[in-house]
Order: C-alpha cells, then sequence, then structure tokens
C-alpha cells in the first residue's frame, strides 16, 4: 500500500495530507495561533501554579500562563509510589493476563506528539484535596489543548515521545503498542526495553518501533533521558507559571506520527518546510532523503491532488455516499450524530439487499470524515434499521476494521435494537469545522431564524399591547422588509387594529433589520 506525504504552506498555516492509494488517509492543519509559544499544545510541559481546588468535582484549576486556567482532574494529578504501581500492576497480573500487556499501551493522537497511557488502572481511595493545595507548584503536561471555551486539560503524569519509543519517568513499566501484532516481535521488544530502562521509569515502544535494533532504540531513550533532565534544570530555575518544555514544530512532529517506511514520496511546497523536512529524515530516516520533492507545478498541491474538494466536503453538512445514499452529519459541544440515508439509491435487488450496501458505503465514508473533521468526543452514528442480525454483523465489523486505521483512540459499542451505534473518539485538539469556521453571525450558530410569518404575529401581540396603552394617535413599526410586505400586503390585519382603537399605524421597512427584529414607537409627546 503506497503512501504519499503532502505538505502545504500558506503564509501561517500548514496543512498534511496523507494520501494512501489515492485516497486521504490523515489530514491534520494547524495555523499561526498554534505556532505561538504562549499556546498550550498537547506534550508541552509547563510548571504551574494551582489557582482552586474543587473538592466537588475532585479537580483543581491550574494557572500555566495561559489565558484560560488548566484543567486538573485527580486521576490525572495523582502520582503513585513505586510500591503502589507494584502492587496493582501484581493484582492485574493475576486477575488476567492480557491486562498486563495492556497497562501502558501508547496510542498516537491524531494531532500531535503526545502519546498516553491508556489506562493506568491506579485508582487509589484518595481525594484531590489531600495532595493538592492553592499556591503548590506542579510540573504538568497538556494533554488537550483549549477547545471552543474550554481551557487545557494537564495531567501529571509525565510522557515524553520519541521517533521509537515513549519515556515516562514517574510510571514503572515497560510496554509495547498494540498496532505491533507480531507476537515474537513483542516479545523481543520488551526484553531490549526491559534491558534499556532502570528501576522506577516506564519504556513504551510506539508503532514505528517495529524491526528496529536496539542500538537505535536505545539512542531514543537517551535522548529523551537528556530532554527530561532539561525540563528538570527548567524546573529548578523557573517561577510557576513558567513553559520547561515545548515539543517540536507542527510539521516535525506530524512527520515523527505519522512517517513510516510505507510512504514512498513527500512531496512539499515551501522551501523553508522542506528544510525541516530534510532536517528530521537526516536524523531519523535517512533511507527516505531521496524520496523528498519539492513541488513546482502551477497548480497548487492540494489542487492537483483532490484534497482541497475533500476538505470543503468535510465542512458540509451532508456528504454523498458512491451508492447514492447521503450522511447527515451535526455536531455540537461535545457530540457528533452522523445520520444514514438511502437518498436517491434505490438498490437493484431487495430492500434489505439495499438498506445493506448503503449502511456499508456509509461505513467507509464516516471512517473518512471523523479523521478529516478530527470528530471527538461521543459519537452516535443512526445506521438504517437492518432486520437481519448477519447483515448488523457485517455493519458493525465493517466499522471495527475501518476504524483500525484511525489514530485516534476509539471505543465503539454494538449496534442496538434502533440500529445506533455508540462511540467515543478521542480529541485533543479542536475539530476542522470550528478551526475553519464561525458560527453565521445571522442565526447565532443555530442554522435557523424565524419565518417572516412567525415574526409579524410576534409583532402583533406586542403592537396590541402599545396601542392599548398609548395616547398618541400614530404609531411606527420599523421591521424587516419580508416582515413589513407580510404586515401590509398578506395579513390584513393592521386596517383592523386602526379602526379598533382608532390609531394610524405606520410600516416601514429597513434593510438593517434583521428579520427576527422589528421596534414599535408610540408617537407620545
Amino acid at each position: 500500500m503506497s503512501k504519499e506525504l503532502l505538505i502545504n504552506l500558506t503564509h501561517n498555516e500548514s496543512r498534511l495530507a496523507l494520501i494512501s492509494n489515492g485516497e486521504i488517509q490523515d489530514f491534520l492543519v494547524n495555523r499561526s495561533s498554534y505556532n505561538d509559544e504562549t499556546f498550550p499544545t498537547v506534550g508541552d510541559v509547563y510548571l504551574g501554579k494551582v489557582l482552586r481546588v474543587l473538592p466537588g468535582m475532585q479537580s483543581a484549576f491550574v494557572d500555566i500562563g495561559h489565558e484560560k486556567a488548566a484543567f486538573l482532574y485527580v486521576n490525572d494529578a495523582y502520582i503513585p509510589t513505586l510500591e503502589e504501581q507494584r502492587e496493582m500492576t501484581k493484582k492485574l497480573t493475576e486477575k488476567n493476563a492480557e491486562e498486563e500487556s495492556k497497562l501502558g499501551e501508547t496510542i498516537p493522537d491524531e494531532m500531535s506528539t503526545f502519546t498516553e497511557t491508556v489506562d493506568l488502572r491506579f485508582r487509589p481511595d484518595v481525594r484531590i484535596e489531600d495532595f493538592v493545595r492553592e499556591g503548590d507548584e506542579l510540573v504538568v503536561q497538556v494533554a488537550k489543548e483549549p477547545i471552543s471555551t474550554k481551557g487545557p486539560r494537564i495531567t501529571r503524569h509525565i510522557t515524553l515521545a520519541g521517533r521509537f519509543i515513549v519515556y515516562m519517568p514517574f510510571i514503572e513499566h515497560t510496554g509495547v503498542s498494540r498496532r505491533i501484532e507480531n507476537e515474537q516481535e513483542r516479545t523481543r521488544l520488551k526484553e531490549v526495553l526491559d534491558s534499556i530502562r532502570p528501576e522506577g521509569v516506564g519504556v513504551i515502544a510506539r508503532t514505528v518501533a517495529e524491526g528496529q535494533s536496539y542500538k537505535v532504540l536505545k539512542q531514543d531513550y537517551n535522548d529523551l533521558v537528556k530532554a527530561w533532565k532539561d525540563i528538570q534544570r527548567g524546573i529548578e530555575k523557573g517561577k510557576a507559571p513558567n513553559l520547561v518544555h515545548k515539543d517540536l514544530s507542527f510539521v516535525q512532529r506530524s512527520l515523527r506520527d505519522i512517517l513510516d517506511e510505507k510512504v514512498e514520496k513527500v512531496i512539499v511546497d515551501d522551501k523553508g518546510v522542506l528544510k525541516q523536512v530534510e532536517k528530521f529524515i537526516m536524523k531519523y530516516q535517512p533511507e527516505l532523503k531521496g524520496k523528498i520533492k519539492m513541488w513546482d507545478s502551477d497548480i497548487p498541491l492540494f489542487e492537483q491532488y483532490g484534497v482541497e474538494k475533500e476538505i470543503q466536503k468535510a465542512l458540509a453538512r451532508n456528504v454523498e455516499l458512491k451508492s447514492g445514499g447521503h450522511l447527515t452529519i451535526d455536531q455540537t459541544e461535545a457530540l457528533v450524530s452522523i445520520d444514514v440515508n438511502t437518498g436517491k439509491f434505490v438498490g437493484k435487488k431487495t430492500l434489505e439487499d439495499t438498506i445493506l450496501k448503503t449502511n456499508l458505503d456509509a461505513v467507509s465514508e464516516i471512517c473518512h470524515q471523523l479523521k478529516m473533521r478530527n470528530c471527538g468526543g461521543i459519537i452516535i452514528l443512526d445506521f438504517i434499521d437492518m432486520e437481519k442480525e448477519e447483515h448488523r454483523s457485517r455493519v458493525y465489523n465493517a466499522l471495527l476494521e475501518g476504524l483500525k486505521h484511525d489514530r485516534a483512540k476509539t471505543n465503539v459499542l454494538p449496534i442496538s435494537g434502533l440500529g445506533l451505534v455508540e462511540m467515543t473518539r478521542k480529541r485533543t485538539r479542536d475539530t476542522l469545522i470550528r478551526m475553519m469556521c464561525e458560527p453565521c453571525p445571522y442565526c447565532v450558530g443555530t442554522g435557523k431564524v424565524k419565518s417572516a410569518e412567525s415574526v409579524c404575529y410576534d409583532l402583533l401581540r406586542e403592537l396590541n399591547k402599545i396601542v392599548r396603552k398609548a395616547q398618541s394617535n400614530k404609531i411606527s413599526v420599523f421591521s424587516h422588509p419580508e416582515v413589513s410586505a407580510k404586515l401590509t400586503n398578506d395579513m390584513g390585519i393592521i386596517e383592523t387594529i386602526e379602526e379598533l382603537y382608532d390609531k394610524q399605524i405606520v410600516i416601514r421597512a429597513d434593510n438593517n433589520y434583521h428579520i427576527e427584529q422589528y421596534e414599535i414607537y408610540s408617537h407620545d409627546f
């Protein structure tokens, strides 16, 4: 499966697209605000100062120098002792041999350097107010960047990601990425890592560590240990709030998390970015040196490869399927709903076959859109109802298979009796739509406005109240032209009110008025 990595720079916006067999497998975008040294990106390490401890929420707000305070949850705040870690590991091993392999596994997040321990399972009976107090200075790492109105989420479980391994200075563990499926290779890597790491720290092999030698992994480990020592020196010299470790640039950390031996070509359209790529390649993957190309065509890079078209599709509410059906995708603050419709697709055989075909087409597009849009949080998939259990299983298994290629962590529940799939997808950065769009100033982001007729009835109710109390014989009504036209031409009620109250009502249209806006004036002196 050949891959090409495209990198485009437009002023302060960097975009990367991973193309596999002509289809976009991954899409990343970064703008100037994210290049700002003061903007907290996933993986950055800070010396923070506790502003407030909230026992009722078992969390704390921490000042890390950003305009919004960072959020620290109790499970991210408590660092278990080495004895507690070993005792918990022992219990997990006794309970289920497979659990130990899951402890500390890593999955690269969808946008950045931070590779997290999936489930530490250290949940002692502790309260945050017992070990975190207002004014305390804590070493923390950004686990989730500021999204919308929320500040960054932070953790004290520091993890430093290298090209091939992840270093954890506070958690004792040896782990191997679950994406490495060959058991012999998993065993080999674990033995190598066990020989590298001292007691009391953790090391995890990333997916790209597969097949790498002891020498390569040891060098990566040494680089991370050096980075951690630099962080410690920064902590000793600095005063909270203070940034003590800034991760790689957007382009370089994206290369670290995406680039593998299957990438046959890296195409860049900016000379400055080209130098960054060459520097990274020479250090980590010199065998790719001859595969870096500078784009020199008059046709823009992303346009030539069809990426621009896919970006526009990822911003739309409705997405057409190859079968003729379509998806309707709605995003809220914490939930994404995706509705599958047959649309104009009528099939060729039975109704069940038509539904199955549409749902299977939808699965492929859903997996693609989740990555393109960087959807996260709770996601509800509303498939077309299927009567046969066999068809439901095929659709569900196709969804699981499609999500295997998603670098973000997902959790998927089986299809319910209503044809719904509940799933979660980890999000560490803002969605594509929030990054590239803003709420409509006319409908204020609701996607709807009242009809002219509805506004007329609201206006008439208010007009009746004012007319009853007005001393003047003249009343002026200012409104949007559509509302004014309906009042004077279609409603016929204005004349009735004038006769009933013996008042003169003047309707004035104003293009500057929102369709839902109107004002009523009584000419009382």
